[in-house]
């Protein structure tokens, strides 16, 4: 497998005409969020390209750090995490739009139970929690952002903090957890959080990933968080039957997302409105892009600088850097792209016919260095193609 590199610059080139630079990175996980990743990136270009025109538009695809993106105040409030301990969580809350953008992951994520995957037990009340403070605030619109999750619960969670009970054939409230889904019976609707549930939703993914089989929640994401093949069928089994129960179609792309977290909130939306025009769910790096303005900076860029931790085989299913890649096919494909990863573990696409620039970061233990160094190998590599194609 062979990536378009570039040699580490000996000293700094003038570029006779200014070069107007989108960088719009995703969070590399455990070491720079987006927007760090974008300010060392624009260092290292505008140490190249003294004269860039930079935009600096971090980015994200639904996960942890989406809702952050937005404008709007932000509520820090106590809830549980997937494992059912006490933490604390933020979101943001937009009073101008009544519309709260909230992350699974900051309540839910994966990181926080790192120590011990609940994979089979952990649940989302936390995340649940939440969605009813919004409500309170006065939100009349939910943003999910459906990336990060340690759960497989299929948002039975959410569903008990706002009021909704799953039972099993005995008519006993269900063990929380993806574990237990398959037991599932019925869902008590008596104490349900009306105003909670009735909000407009908008589940923001980065996957495609129906409910459940071979392409859903459990067989391709259980992994991830911990779960063995033994666990996978049962979790598979799990969403399955609660799809059963909820009356919601499994093979609705995105309802893998977050552990299935959708399957949850279409059925309360539907089961207060009678329909499903209250849900809509949406690829999250595109609601993103146009959100910050990349949409709109891409018109006119010369060059796009994009970047995550690992660039591997699920880059191109709707995250932050396959769809950044898209976007330019779509509004400028004569603009050069450039991917700066940690990691490359699958082959870079062609973007209309030519080999994107690909930078590896180097072994540096400061990813600040990294980040910088990755931008300047990038810049140097943007103004040897430029010079190429006259």
């Amino acid at each position: 497998m062979s990536f378009t590199t570039s040699s580490r610059p000996s000293a700094p080139i003038e570029e006779e005409r200014s070069a107007r630079v989108v960088i719009a990175p995703d969070a590399f996980k455990g070491t720079a969020s987006a927007e760090d990743a974008a300010q060392w990136l624009g260092e290292g270009v505008r140490e190249i390209i003294r004269d860039a025109e930079v935009l600096l538009a971090p980015m994200a695809d639904g996960g942890e750090g989406t809702s952050s993106l937005f404008e709007g105040e932000r509520i820090t409030l106590p809830t549980t995490d997937a494992a059912g301990r006490l933490t604390e969580a933020s979101y943001t809350y937009d009073a101008a739009t009544t519309t709260a953008f909230i992350d699974v992951a900051a309540a839910s994520g994966l990181p926080a139970v790192a120590d011990s995957p609940v994979v089979m037990t952990g649940d989302t009340y936390g995340t649940g929690v939440l969605i009813a403070d919004a409500q309170t605030r006065g939100a009349t619109r939910i943003v999910l952002g459906l990336g990060g999750s340690a759960t497989v619960d299929g948002g039975t969670g959410i569903l008990v903090a706002l009021g909704a009970n799953p039972l099993n054939a005995a008519g006993y409230q269900l063990t929380p957890g993806g574990g237990h889904l398959r037991e599932i019976a019925d869902l008590d609707t008596a104490k349900v959080n009306i105003p909670a549930g009735a909000v407009d939703w908008v589940l923001l993914t980065d996957t495609s990933a129906p409910a459940c089989g071979a392409d859903g929640a459990a067989a391709v994401f259980g992994p991830q968080k911990g779960a063995s093949p033994a666990d996978v069928a049962v979790l598979d089994e799990g969403l399955a039957t609660l799809c059963d129960v909820a009356g919601i179609d499994p093979n609705t792309p995105g309802l893998g997302a977050a552990g299935g977290v959708g399957i949850g909130i279409t059925w309360l939306s539907t089961l207060l409105h009678g329909n499903t025009e209250h849900v809509s769910i949406q690829p999250g790096a595109r609601v993103v892009a146009q959100a910050n303005g990349v949409v709109d900076a891409l018109q006119d860029a010369s060059l796009v600088i994009t970047g995550e931790g690992a660039f591997d085989s699920q880059t191109a299913t709707g995250k932050v850097v396959g769809t950044l890649c898209d976007l330019v096919a779509e509004h400028n494909p004569q603009a050069v792209v450039a991917i700066a990863a940690g990691a490359f573990n699958a082959e870079v696409p062609k973007m209309a016919g030519v080999d994107p620039i690909a930078v590896t970061l180097s072994d540096s233990t400061d990813v600040r260095e990294q980040l910088i160094q990755a931008g300047r190998e990038i810049a140097v590599a943007y103004l040897n193609i430029s010079t190429i194609q006259g």
